[in-house]
């Protein structure tokens, strides 16, 4: 069982940054790959990034243009997602997920989830 907890979300005028955290429970975390997911009202839940298990490999989606970037302690058991230059388009709840297989996580099949974190980008 891997517990997910969201934290680092809140409102920021457009241009601005934020950095995303997603702390886990469990002692095995290190085994896990990790990717973030957010939902605007009224859209689908849509790909951010994933990462492996040693952060050797990272997926992004093709949205972020190179304004996101994800990263892992493992020592901490968290991961991490710096959003800069913020558009009011990233306006959504943020959700980190987890699951031993990486292509399952990218594709939001993971089982684990946490409860999500609200960020809000204004013009």
């Amino acid at each position: 069982q891997v517990q997910l907890v969201e934290s680092g979300g809140g409102s920021v005028q457009a241009g601005g940054s934020l950095r995303l955290s997603c702390a886990a429970s469990a002692s095995t975390f290190l085994y896990y790959a990790v990717g973030w997911f957010r939902q605007a009202p009224g859209k689908e839940r849509e790909f951010v990034a994933a990462i492996t298990t040693s952060g050797g490999g990272i997926s992004y989606a093709d949205f972020e243009k190179g304004r996101f970037t994800i990263s892992r302690d493992n020592s901490k058991s968290t991961v991490y997602l710096q959003m800069n230059s913020l558009e009011p388009e990233d306006t959504a709840v943020y959700y980190c997920t987890a699951d031993r297989n990486f292509d399952t996580v990218r594709l939001g099949g993971a089982v684990y989830w946490g409860q999500g974190t609200q960020v809000t980008v204004s013009s």
